[in-house]
């Protein structure tokens, strides 16, 4: 069964409803069958990337917003990610354009390695303070999770994966994808948002049940579920 994550490295939701989806998925007794994607999704594709500002200022200058504003607004998604396990720290976030680390987690799935990639996006971001954009930083990344440097390095100083970037962008825009996190389990059913690990729990089993199919002695007869007939 596939499930499809639509999501942005700059997220902080997309790194808190990952962890409460694996923990659902560790609960969940035909884990060894779910195939996960990571889909990109840029929440702000005009980004530039600024070293020299942190996310609690960017906010504040985008926004509108005063500091104190600002503060409470991180203050509240800190609270909610440490009670995932999740300690942020905003205050070292370096604001950056995340194109580029979506290109890289196209490569990392050509490998199988897209989930842990994308652990170690989140985490250079929203924990360990890392400038995701910076070529050095992704190719170090990179090598953390088995990717070949030489391969990454030619793909970050061209233009592999643009296209699949920019695909995944133009698909959440058509299913109506407005916000991240945004799950798609089996191309059927949908969840938006950082939800408990009950609801994705629930979700993941309503989907599988859904693809069972029914053991039927050899013959020529073709077997059709709810969703239609297996071509």
């Amino acid at each position: 069964m596939n499930v499809e994550i639509w999501s942005d490295v700059m997220c902080p939701f997309c790194y808190i409803g990952k962890l409460k989806f694996e923990k659902a998925l560790e609960q969940f007794p035909h884990k060894d069958d779910i195939k996960i994607s990571w889909k990109s999704f840029q929440l702000d594709p005009t980004t530039i990337t600024d070293p020299s500002l942190n996310t609690i200022e960017h906010l504040r200058l985008k926004k509108g917003w005063s500091k104190e504003q600002a503060s409470e607004t991180i203050a509240y998604v800190t609270n909610i990610a440490h009670q995932v396990g999740l300690q942020f720290n905003f205050e070292k976030a370096v604001v950056a354009n995340s194109f580029d680390a979506h290109r890289l987690s196209h490569l990392a799935k050509k490998y199988n390695l897209q989930n842990e990639l994308e652990e170690k996006l989140f985490s250079a971001y929203f924990i360990e303070g890392k400038n995701t954009a910076d070529y050095e930083t992704l190719l170090q990344i990179a090598n953390e999770v088995g990717l070949d440097k030489a391969e990454v390095s030619t793909m970050l100083n061209g233009n592999t994966f643009a296209n699949e970037v920019h695909q995944d962008i133009e698909q959440a825009q058509q299913i109506g994808v407005r916000g991240v996190p945004f799950f798609v389990l089996n191309q059927k059913y949908a969840i938006s948002g950082a939800q408990e690990s009950d609801t994705f729990l629930q979700a993941l089993h309503k989907a599988y049940d859904e693809t069972k199919l029914v053991d039927l002695p050899s013959n020529d007869s073709v077997v059709c579920g709810p969703d239609g007939c297996e071509i």
